[in-house]
């Protein structure tokens, strides 16, 4: 009965063993799938890094664009400011003139 008992358990950690045990084949799935993913992470990497270059470009251009946009603004107040101060002279004038 002991050896009943002690073949049968042998036969199951054998069994137990040899379904766990992998294959080279097995490896070399695990290995190709490896540098897929390796391969996947360094074009993901390279994407990010061309994709921050464009945005840091971008960046630039819009600053640019503020720069030149507040320009436009402060040259148009004083071309307002001066706008405004000739009508009070044409009106100061015509007043003058309306007066005589």
């Amino acid at each position: 009965m002991k050896k009943n008992l002690l073949l049968i358990s042998m036969m199951f950690v054998l069994a137990i063993a040899l379904s766990s045990c992998a294959t080279t084949g097995d490896l070399e799935k695990v290995q190709e799938q490896q540098k897929v993913n390796n391969a996947k992470a360094e074009q993901a990497a390279l994407d990010a890094q061309a994709a921050k270059a464009a945005a840091d470009s971008a960046a630039l251009k819009a600053d640019a664009a503020a720069a030149r946009a507040d320009e436009a603004t402060k040259k148009a107040e004083e071309r307002e400011k001066i706008a405004d101060e000739k009508a009070k002279r044409a009106d100061s004038t015509f007043q003058k003139s309306m007066r005589k």
